[in-house]
């Protein structure tokens, strides 16, 4: 994995419309002066950096939700956290709010998550992960909607830029970002490991959860706010990304063949951050002389995969 990641960031770097080599970058990192220090300091470093800690964020969210609810298809995006958050900072630029782009989308992510579980206990019926998870889906949709709405009453410029954003782009990063998500991330990482004992016991079964002197709806709560909060991290800096949490927590487990608790969500932040990294890279040279925002990469990547989980979870007769 960590190969893995070494190597796609390296070509993320020497990657764009014009292509460096591996000797002027590195003389750039070495010397500081140059083209190669141009490209680390300015034009590319930024943005791999800031890929590198959305990616992570979002794919630790993306394995801790998976394990709570015991369901691949638990994941922030598909729950409607990242919608949730994104429409708070829309809502943040329509409206003229001065407040940092992380406090909004935490609260947007958050008010989202009270939301969806607000309702998920009055619908009753169905299984409790299913419910949750196709209320997430519409409060999703209904975010989204909302989002392009208040678009419609920014200026032309900033509306195009709200509408590249809220596709999920890395374009524009700088190292303010890149200490953001590195700084705020660290943090709830920190959270999120520190909780994957309790994690494990949840994953057993509330009895059981409750026998080894855990409170599992206490617990649940107070991982979901992490997850949320790790999601909204993501959000803040790179758009409501689709896909990256989805894809993350299962290709971790694949790659590194984790089993704990601890290992999943560290594995899963190193595939979200190695799918986020390559995809922007794709969408930056798929079409040349235009660079597409990362969500376009992801979605195409992510939607076959979702479509295939969905099928396998109707023949397994979880849905």
């Amino acid at each position: 994995m960590s190969l893995l990641i070494f190597l796609a960031t390296i070509a993320a770097l020497l990657t764009g419309q014009v292509d460096a080599s591996a000797g002027v970058l590195w003389s750039g990192l070495v010397t500081g002066e140059g083209p190669g220090a141009l490209i680390v300091d300015t034009i590319r470093g930024p943005r791999v950096a800031t890929a590198l800690g959305a990616g992570a964020v979002l794919g630790m969210s993306g394995a801790l939700f998976q394990m709570l609810f015991r369901n691949p298809l638990a994941s922030p995006d598909i729950l409607g956290f990242n919608a949730g958050a994104g429409l708070a900072i829309i809502a943040g630029i329509a409206f003229g709010i001065a407040m940092p782009t992380a406090v909004l989308a935490a609260l947007g992510g958050v008010a989202m998550a009270l939301v969806i579980g607000g309702l998920a206990v009055r619908g009753g019926g169905g299984t409790p992960v299913l419910t949750i998870i196709l209320i997430g889906i519409g409060a999703g949709f209904t975010a989204t909607a909302v989002s392009t709405f208040l678009m419609t009453v920014l200026p032309g410029t900033s509306a195009a830029e709200a509408q590249r954003w809220l596709t999920g782009s890395l374009a524009a990063r700088d190292w303010s970002h890149v200490a953001q998500v590195l700084g705020i991330g660290a943090v709830l990482a920190g959270l999120a490991l520190g909780q994957a004992r309790i994690l494990s016991a949840l994953e057993l079964g509330d009895g059981l959860a409750a026998g080894l002197g855990q409170r599992p709806e206490a617990a649940r709560w107070w991982l979901s706010a992490t997850g949320v909060l790790l999601a909204a991290t993501g959000v803040a800096v790179a758009g409501p990304v689709p896909f990256v949490a989805l894809m993350a927590g299962p290709l971790g487990v694949r790659l590194t063949g984790a089993r704990t608790s601890a290992g999943r969500m560290v594995s899963g932040a190193g595939a979200g951050a190695l799918v986020l990294v390559l995809s922007d890279l794709l969408a930056r040279v798929a079409v040349p002389g235009l660079q597409l925002p990362a969500g376009v990469a992801t979605g195409l990547l992510g939607a076959p995969y979702l479509l295939w989980r969905l099928s396998r979870e109707m023949e397994r007769g979880e849905l």
